[in-house]
């Protein structure tokens, strides 16, 4: 399902005093199965962008296709829109609300019409496919753990079967080993599911290790949107924007620098390791 933005602005409190430009010209083109980072500092439009995707929020000017659709034509089912494109929110316990994970999982199936037992199927299959333990289907959303809560919530929008899942900032507050499980999680649903994901985030080394394309928002523009190692060569405009390149690429650049012939354009610790290995003749 692709989905393209034709020259998108977005303003707040428009034709008053505090009007700002959160999103300048924005033009984008989203493929099937890709699996893309968007990074930028606090401000710079990336949450914005993101929830204009699914129709959150309305374009000041502009266009968005969804499947060769314009949104914003006057009879275009928003409803359909949403169910397409999925949006996981940063702080998932803002997305829990019923007495059970299971019942919870089962909200949205049954907002989209399915009878009591379609619905419940949805929702087991969701469950299953982010791996949350059967024995905890009945708990209270509440008493789970951050990374369980996170599960929950990116069920609770996969149940509803989406060809495009956002997610913003899904790792926030999680310890490091919470942090990869939901990577992989993410990984591993982009390959066996066959959808989309785009994945708003703050670590660099993240994004560098599982996207497939990164898109860096600086006020409200796009800057770079190429292939990780493409965007990383840019890590000294990176620094000026307020981010930082993967520490891979700094080591790299340091070791190319005192004469050691590696790949500066590394962007994970596995590329970097094979480099220096082949620069060391190993």
């Amino acid at each position: 399902m692709s989905i393209i933005l034709d020259k998108v602005n977005y303003s707040y409190s428009v034709g008053t005093a505090y009007e700002v430009n959160a999103l300048k010209d924005i033009n984008l083109k989203i493929e099937d199965n890709e699996f893309i980072g968007i990074i930028g500092h606090t401000g710079s439009g990336k949450s914005t962008l993101t929830q204009h995707l699914n129709g959150l929020v309305k374009a000041t000017s502009g266009h968005i296709y969804v499947d060769g659709e314009d949104i914003y034509d006057n009879d275009y089912d928003m409803r359909k829109l949403r169910n397409k494109v999925g949006l996981v929110f940063q702080y998932p316990e803002h997305q829990l609300f019923e007495t059970t994970v299971f019942e919870d999982v089962c909200f949205g199936p049954k907002n989209q019409g399915l009878d009591k037992k379609k619905a419940q199927l949805k929702a087991f299959e969701a469950l299953y496919n982010v791996g949350f333990p059967e024995k905890l289907f009945y708990s209270s959303p509440f008493e789970l753990s951050g990374g369980q809560k996170r599960r929950v919530a990116i069920a609770g929008v996969l149940a509803m079967q989406p060809k495009v899942l956002i997610l913003d900032e899904p790792t926030a507050g999680l310890d490091p080993a919470g942090r990869d499980e939901i990577f992989e999680l993410l990984a591993k649903m982009r390959k066996e599911l066959n959808i989309t994901i785009i994945l708003v985030s703050h670590s660099m080394e993240d994004v560098a290790n599982y996207v497939d394309r990164i898109i860096v928002m600086n006020k409200g523009q796009v800057m770079y949107d190429d292939a990780p190692r493409e965007v990383f060569k840019h890590y000294k405009e990176l620094e000026k924007m307020g981010l930082a390149a993967p520490q891979v690429t700094y080591l790299m650049h340091e070791l190319k620098e005192k004469g050691l012939q590696v790949d500066e354009t590394a962007t994970t610790v596995d590329e970097a390791k094979q480099s220096i290995l082949r620069a060391l003749g190993r």
